[in-house]
């Protein structure tokens, strides 16, 4: 396994939920961490715990949907802190609301968030890795990339992106760049406060995960070179069901209960109070 001391490593999205875990657990093996996050008392909360314990980490309120913004902001990372080894895109945005229901502005944040975003960081952080022919990048994704979820069509078509993304990314730099690896990390429902509400069908199989748990073993996975990480294990059958008929992929999803975890789920996207633990997004001046 890698050691994460003095190692650069920026999470986006990580003042709260996984990424906030995430960020401790670097930032306790002595990696030089910095978090990108839009929620600026998160991101105090953040400090304030990681000063607690005896270290320090770097925080900026960063909207990774915002191109200048990303720039900007990783301009002044490679400047001032140097080099990024382990790019972590975690931010992400749900909505919960069918496609007739959910306003186009709310289409077009998570679209920004889950997807675009990722080209933006990896555009800004790329080229001083392959200066020195060596980083990783990690795509922080979601089971529904990988199956389609009622209610979730612009968050599944978004990490569907997500996995795409990772997967041609990852082709793309296997040549000029061998030293540049990658990551894609695929959890089921995660108690972070996204999906308050949901329930799935047989709890044992397909748990709402605990986000302490996935955070410790997505950043033993990264560690350790891993090119994908999807929880629980069970999930990793997905990949095999895409190559049946659709029927049959459809029969699953709903015996294992998928679709029936969203029946009671309204959303959970851009609270105003910007609380730790669920997901904002910037406000447009007119809003």
């Amino acid at each position: 396994m890698e050691d994460a001391a003095n190692k650069g490593v920026l999470i986006t999205g990580g003042a709260s939920g996984i990424g906030r875990l995430m960020a401790l657990d670097f930032a306790r093996r002595g990696a030089r961490v910095t978090v990108w996050d839009l929620n600026r008392e998160a991101l105090e909360a953040l400090n304030a715990e990681s000063a607690a314990e005896g270290f320090s980490l770097t925080a900026a309120v960063c909207d990774v949907s915002d191109r200048a913004a990303v720039y900007r902001e990783a301009e002044r990372l490679l400047a001032g802190s140097g080099p990024v080894d382990i790019l972590i895109n975690n931010a992400g945005l749900v909505n919960g609301q069918t496609l007739l229901n959910i306003p186009d502005e709310k289409v077009e944040a998570a679209m920004a968030v889950n997807a675009l975003a990722l080209f933006w960081t990896v555009k800004a952080f790329l080229p001083s890795m392959l200066k020195r022919n060596s980083g990783r990048i990690v795509t922080v994704a979601s089971a529904a990339g990988l199956i389609g979820v009622r209610g979730l069509t612009d968050y599944c078509a978004g990490k569907f992106a997500a996995v795409g993304f990772n997967e041609a990314l990852r082709m793309e730099l296997a040549r000029p760049a061998g030293g540049i690896k990658t990551t894609l990390i695929c959890p089921f429902f995660i108690d972070t406060g996204m999906f308050q509400g949901v329930k799935t069908r047989f709890p044992l199989l397909l748990p709402i995960l605990k986000s302490e748990d996935v955070a410790k073993r997505a950043v033993k996975a990264v560690l350790a070179g891993k090119k994908r990480l999807i929880l629980p294990p069970f999930v990793y059958s997905i990949f095999w069901l895409r190559l049946l008929p659709q029927g049959i992929m459809d029969w699953v999803a709903g015996f294992f209960g998928v679709n029936h975890a969203m029946d009671e789920f309204t959303g959970r996207a851009a609270p105003e109070s910007g609380r730790p633990g669920e997901t904002r997004v910037k406000r447009k001046d007119n809003e």
